[in-house]
Order: C-alpha cells, then structure tokens, then sequence
C-alpha cells in the first residue's frame, strides 16, 4: 500500500501517466481547494467514501464540487439501501488515505477491488478532472484519458449515476 504522496508519484511516474501537481496548503473543504487551482479548467472532484448499513459493501462517489450529494436518492441507483459514510479505519485500510485526502488516486490501493466507484455522469463528459495524489496539501490536474487508463490500470469500472443536485 502507498502511504505517502511520494510513492503514489512514484507509481504515477513508473507508469507514464501525464498531470500537473499543483502544491498548496491543506484543504479540508471543497472551498478551501478552490482557492488554489482558479483559472485551471478542470473539474473540482467531490469524493465520498461509503458503506453499505453493514459494512460489508464501499463505494467511493464522485461528483463536482458544486453538487450535493442525496444519500437516499443515491443509495437507490448503487443498490444498496442505508448508505452511510465509512469509517476512518476503512477509508485508511482500503484507500490508504484519511479524512480530507479521499480521491479517486487512493483507488491504487485497492488491489482487492473491494471499493466500486461511482461517478456522477454529467461531470464524466469533462476533458480534465482535480484529484488530491493521497495527500490534502497538493491537486493533479488529469485529463479524462489518463483517468480512464488509471482505473484500467488499477482495475476499477466506473459505475455511472445522475441522482446529483445542484445546491441552491
């Protein structure tokens, strides 16, 4: 498992990936991140590590920024009923990443398979998308082709859903 920003560079350097790092302060919210990539045309990832009442089933949802997530709308199109957010030991034992640092990148450590990831698809027709690289303190800035390569690569399918809300 990838524990550091380094090793995930690393794994994304050996493998040929192209992106731009943006370094930056931590961020824990959606507006605090804004505030270091304006001007970059991508979209501002929202990811929500869940379980199912269980635990036995993750998902890792992914929308922008400027959405907001409807649990009970969204645990109908994921099949599983009472959708709640994970734990921290999941996200850390599963993802390799804590709280304020959940991204699509912590799916490289997911060699189990056993987190699905769900992606809002209005924001899937996007040509660049902004992922924290394990840590909260930098952004790389993919184009969509190298993020689907790293979830070919990583062996996870993205799974569609479009139960997202604007915020008003």
């Amino acid at each position: 498992m990838m524990t550091s920003e380094l090793e995930f560079l690393s794994f994304m350097n050996t493998n040929n990936f192209d992106f731009q790092r943006i370094e930056h302060p931590a961020v824990f919210t959606c507006a605090e991140a804004d505030l270091y990539h304006t001007g970059v045309a991508a979209v501002s990832t929202k990811n929500l590590f869940l379980c199912d009442k269980k635990g036995r089933r993750f998902f890792l949802a992914v929308t922008s920024c400027e959405k907001t997530v409807k649990l009970d709308s969204l645990s109908v199109q994921l099949n599983s009923p009472h959708l709640r957010f994970g734990s921290e030991e999941n996200l850390m034992r599963l993802l390799g990443v804590t709280r304020g640092s959940v991204t699509m990148m912590g799916l490289a450590n997911d060699a189990d398979h056993q987190v699905e990831l769900w992606v809002d698809s209005e924001i899937w027709s996007s040509e660049n998308f902004l992922c924290h690289p394990l840590v909260n303190t930098a952004t790389l800035v993919l184009a969509k082709n190298e993020l689907e390569r790293f979830f070919s690569l990583t062996g996870h399918t993205p799974n569609f859903f479009n139960t997202i809300k604007e915020k008003l």
